[in-house]
């Protein structure tokens, strides 16, 4: 008897279930298309015809968010510089004439500018700020400020739209005349 027992522990220890859970079973496939989504146009029956026909079930596609939508149309409308006008030639003539002034419009560089620009990238990282905007000299927003203006304006009009359902609803109800108990009425008639 007592040689049995390591016999039956031997033969019951593979049932143990040691170290992590068994996975789930994997999801069944999604169900094949019918014969509608299947059709396609009808084919030739001529075996010499030259035109190959190929059926794709069409796919549902993705929608993009009406954000980014409107962020493109934003970034269209945006200002993209100076308009170019067709019959300007960009010719420099600031040395034509050269009388006893000499040459002006030459390229110089403006030591006032310099010191003020100097000045105020120290101020910026002694706070600790950025100073890449300093060195832009025409800003145009970037996409995802665009992006953040679009989310803007639709939040706007969400809440817009929500305040005038809220005060639809709020004067429907101080419109609707009181309910009327006919049980009552009916009882003070003789």
């Amino acid at each position: 008897m007592a040689a049995g027992l390591p016999l039956a522990l031997a033969l019951l220890a593979p049932t143990a279930a040691y170290g992590p859970a068994a996975p789930p079973p994997p999801k069944p496939p999604a169900p094949a298309p019918t014969n509608a989504q299947r059709e396609c146009a009808p084919q030739s029956s001529d075996p010499k015809a030259n035109e190959i026909v190929v059926c794709a079930i069409k796919p549902e596609g993705y929608r993009l968010p009406p954000d980014i939508v409107e962020a493109r149309k934003l970034k269209k409308q945006g200002d993209t510089g100076r308009p170019h006008n067709p019959h300007e030639t960009f010719a420099d003539h600031s040395c034509a004439n050269v009388g006893p002034m000499g040459c002006r419009g030459t390229p110089t560089v403006n030591l006032l500018a310099v010191a003020l620009t100097a000045a105020e990238i120290s101020k910026r990282l002694a706070k600790g700020e950025e100073i890449g905007s300093i060195f832009e000299t025409t800003p145009t927003p970037s996409d995802y400020q665009y992006f953040q203006e679009a989310k803007k304006r639709r939040e706007e009009k969400e809440a817009e739209a929500a305040a005038k359902a809220t005060q639809a609803k709020a004067q429907g109800q101080a419109a609707a005349p009181p309910p009327t108990d006919l049980t009552a009425t009916a009882r003070t008639k003789p």
